[in-house]
């Protein structure tokens, strides 16, 4: 591999955040099980926040409006403002949630500057993305962060022309398959998959991914192995 720049996603794969997303949506459960069962709530709930994907795109603030809208739905309309009130403040602590660095992110990143430009290509909110790095501590590892409103193959392409590379000196590095492998594969680029214990519905695939360029891992660390430091 001829590489140059060498992309991390954050959410899971930097540091926890998909734990965060699961805790509160237990709390927002037990809020509204009196209106219907905790499945049927966690279902609903999905679905509106996939709907407003294309309005609000990814990150905790179009989360909060979907867990109210989802409120408002499955309680018909009755539902009373303490707990709408009772759900922003779920999406505050949500956004004050400490930053837990995954194990060997730290030593990874030590091992790989100097030798490669190193990058952040995450989406969500710009201003709680950058926030979470800030507090990670990561920051100075970084040459470049950028926050995507999705991870299409074109987003990666426009990422790619500023970065001034072509597409095979291009490596990322998350915890998705469906945004951070399958679209860089597809536009020739190398990949690495390091699951993390929980994913998100949308992130999920049904397919096993096969290709040259791609490799799985169980821990960030193992990147090394195929890296020429």
């Amino acid at each position: 591999m001829n590489l140059k720049v060498i992309a991390f996603d954050a959410d899971d794969t930097l540091f926890i955040n998909e734990t965060y997303f699961d805790e509160t949506e237990k709390k927002f459960c037990g809020l509204m099980e009196d209106y219907l069962s905790h499945q049927g709530i966690s279902k609903e709930l999905f679905k509106i926040e996939i709907g407003n994907l294309k309005l609000y795109g990814y990150g905790i603030k179009g989360y909060i409006l979907s867990m109210i809208e989802a409120a408002i739905t499955i309680s018909n309309h009755t539902i009373p403002i303490e707990v709408v009130e009772k759900i922003i403040q779920y999406g505050k602590e949500l956004l004050e949630k400490p930053i837990v660095l995954l194990a060997g992110v730290e030593e990874t990143l030590a091992a790989l500057q100097g030798k490669y430009k190193l990058v952040v290509a995450t989406k969500g909110d710009l201003l709680d993305q950058r926030r979470k790095l800030h507090n990670s501590g990561l920051g100075h590892y970084f040459h470049h962060i950028e926050v995507m409103s999705d991870k299409q193959e074109t987003d990666y392409l426009d990422l790619i022309k500023r970065l001034e590379i072509q597409p095979e000196e291009f490596f990322m590095i998350g915890n998705s398959l469906k945004s951070d492998v399958l679209p860089v594969l597809a536009i020739g680029g190398h990949a690495v998959h390091i699951p993390f214990h929980t994913t998100w519905a949308h992130e999920k695939i049904d397919h096993t991914v096969v290709h040259a360029n791609f490799h799985a891992f169980a821990t960030i660390q193992e990147v090394l192995t195929v890296i020429t430091l």
